[in-house]
């Protein structure tokens, strides 16, 4: 909380020589370089929705990280849609980030991107926008020839919306892209009520259950198994870990 690096600008937010900055533009921060860390600070986009009627594309992103071995320790981000892009330079390249001990806060598809990206021991907090649904936590871009994009591992999601108001997440297919096949893990993590019984959804003519996405061992009020929810298999659990997300990279 003592170093808060902080800007405000939006999707929408139009740019002094002339157009809007785009999602991607409006990250406060964005780190390309390779073996990039960052401790006990906060990255935020404090873009105000209610103080700017006039701007539409309300996207605000705090962090565009695209390096390969990226580390935040003990890092928040603070934001509402688009938090925090965890991606990678290009289409065909892969890009390792380790999120430890963090605080992630947002509401619309605030942890999004095509990184292989591991949150371990980290709390995801789902903001109330008071609607239903409330928000996603997860809208993933994970290249089909990827097999690891986001691994939520021994982390703690919390929210004050509404009881089963929240989705998990839902498969971004950037630009219509077909090999974008969202790959998304939530395992041994507590979910809270607010975490609809159904948790994964559709997005943008894209079905969710042709994408990876899967649980395993979560557990709190918003945890559940059935049709709509699907689990890995004990042996699928062994190769879905932090070690095998992160290759021979140990941060």
């Amino acid at each position: 909380a003592d170093v808060v690096i902080d800007f405000d600008n939006a999707s929408g937010t139009p740019k002094p020589g002339g157009g809007t900055y785009g999602t991607s533009g409006s990250a406060t921060v964005a780190i390309t370089a390779n073996d990039f860390t960052a401790r006990d600070l906060t990255f935020s986009n404090s873009f105000n929705r209610t103080a700017h009627p006039e701007i539409k594309d309300t996207q605000a992103v705090a962090v565009k990280a695209t390096g390969d071995r990226a580390l935040f320790d003990n890092v928040r981000f603070l934001g509402h849609q688009d938090t925090l892009l965890a991606d990678t330079p290009a289409t065909t390249t892969r890009s390792r980030q380790y999120y430890r001990d963090c605080y992630i806060a947002g509401d619309v598809d605030f942890i999004f991107g095509r990184a292989t990206a591991v949150f371990d021991h980290t709390t995801i907090d789902a903001l109330n926008r008071g609607s239903n649904p409330n928000g996603y936590l997860t809208a993933a871009s994970t290249q089909r020839s990827n097999p690891y994009g986001f691994l939520i591992i021994s982390s703690t999601v919390t929210s004050s919306a509404a009881s089963r108001s929240e989705y998990l997440g839902r498969p971004w297919h950037p630009g219509g892209d077909v090999n974008a096949i969202a790959q998304v893990v939530f395992r041994n993590t507590y979910l809270p009520a607010a975490i609809k019984t159904t948790p994964w959804t559709d997005m943008s003519g894209f079905s969710w259950r042709d994408a990876r996405l899967r649980e395993y061992q979560n557990t709190g009020p918003g945890a559940g198994t059935g049709t709509d929810r699907p689990q890995l298999t004990a042996a699928e659990a062994a190769t879905y870990t932090v070690a095998n997300y992160l290759g021979d990279w140990r941060p």
